[in-house]
């Protein structure tokens, strides 16, 4: 019988980069899920992230999002008084199918 080597899934990362005052970045990698949920929302209410005039979010390091999160990005995107310009980059074919079943495709800019 031989061993199977299998990958473990990557560990759901959520860091945000702020390059000045008016652009942030927020880096989405592993399965972004129920269990980051709430760190998602609470970055996404926090400076820099709250008070950017746009919003660059890097989802090439993706594996799976849930679309509880996804919703959580639409919030981000609509709600506040000013909302930050958001665009996503390198969001993978399962990735962009759940945005856009959230409705992000109408208010972000989806780039591969």
């Amino acid at each position: 019988m031989t061993a199977e080597h299998s990958t473990p899934p990557a560990e759901p990362a959520i860091v945000v980069l702020a390059a000045d005052g008016r652009r942030a970045e927020l880096v989405l990698s592993g399965e972004i899920g129920a269990a980051t949920l709430r760190e998602l929302e609470e970055r996404l209410d926090a400076p820099p992230l709250a008070g950017a005039a746009e919003c660059v979010v890097d989802m090439s390091g993706v594996t799976r999002l849930d679309l509880a999160c996804a919703y959580a990005l639409l919030r981000a995107a609509t709600l506040p008084a000013e909302p930050a310009a958001m665009t996503i980059r390198g969001a993978g074919r399962t990735v962009r199918r759940t945005l856009r079943h959230a409705g992000l495709d109408t208010v972000a800019t989806i780039v591969d």
